[in-house]
């Protein structure tokens, strides 16, 4: 998924590497720079329903959409499709949930990597989840957790990013960008941020994932038709919704809680 920061044009919830000069071979013949990727993966990545443009190769695998990390692992699986449509203009999940059960609590940890000041702004978005009453609620700890908010590599083109949940967990790391955000932002700004990659980290999609356009600005961007990652949460619009927490792109310094449609889509889901 790919956030802007309106004013720095950084991508808000992506995750992105400059590119490099040298280059290898791989897949026979084929040659590409370090940091780009082949056919075959950009092939697998559009049949998972996600855009390939500006997918990049990162550490923790691919990076793609501006914000979500995609392993080997999610390239080569094999989902059931049957329930899957293409995205208009409502709320989505992905194919992958946190197992919940008759309710679980994530612990959430941030690292010493970031300031002390995020640490009031994890305790918003975890408060945020909690006052709603799901099966699904969030802890913070300072060992033995879920999801570790930690510092994103110097020189990143995004403000935060994370991946979706496997086997039945929550995917297990937030990485930040405190070089775009800033060592002392406003709390509920960054708890925006946090939250709405937490909700990838328990499987949903951006909301405007039928038009990206709609919240960053620029061309008019929709992936098409999907095998994978976009399932449409029932009782959300039909119409585009301006104030979800899960929008692809945030102006700086903005605030959004969960709006009714978010309600709807997190109590469906948890």
């Amino acid at each position: 998924m790919k956030i802007q920061n309106y004013l720095s044009s950084l991508t808000l919830f992506a995750c992105s590497v400059l590119a490099l000069s040298s280059c290898q071979k791989e897949d026979g013949n084929q040659v590409v720079a370090k940091d780009e990727i082949s056919a075959e993966v950009k092939s697998k990545i559009q049949d998972l329903g996600l855009s390939t443009q500006n997918a990049k190769r990162v550490e923790d695998g691919y990076l793609v959409e501006g914000d979500i990390i995609l392993s080997d692992a999610d390239l080569n699986s094999k989902p059931d499709y049957k329930m899957l449509r293409v995205g208009e203009e409502e709320q989505y999940r992905t194919n992958n949930l946190v197992s919940v059960g008759s309710g679980r609590t994530i612990g959430i940890a941030v690292s010493t990597s970031l300031p002390s000041t995020y640490v009031a702004a994890v305790d918003e978005a975890i408060r945020r989840y909690n006052a709603e009453g799901l099966l699904i609620r969030f802890q913070r700890v300072s060992s033995n957790y879920g999801i570790l908010m930690t510092a994103a590599p110097s020189g990143s083109e995004y403000l935060a990013s994370a991946g979706f949940p496997s086997g039945g967990n929550a995917y297990n790391r937030v990485q930040v960008n405190v070089g775009a955000i800033g060592s002392s932002p406003n709390t509920n700004y960054l708890a925006t941020i946090l939250a709405h990659e937490v909700g990838h980290c328990i499987g949903f999609r951006h909301t405007d994932y039928m038009d990206r356009s709609y919240s960053c600005g620029g061309q008019y961007t929709n992936e098409g038709a999907s095998t994978v990652g976009a399932i449409l949460i029932p009782g959300t619009p039909s119409g585009a919704d301006p104030n979800s927490w899960m929008l692809a792109c945030i102006g700086t310094g903005s605030n959004r809680y969960f709006n009714a449609n978010d309600r709807t889509a997190l109590r469906y889901l948890y």
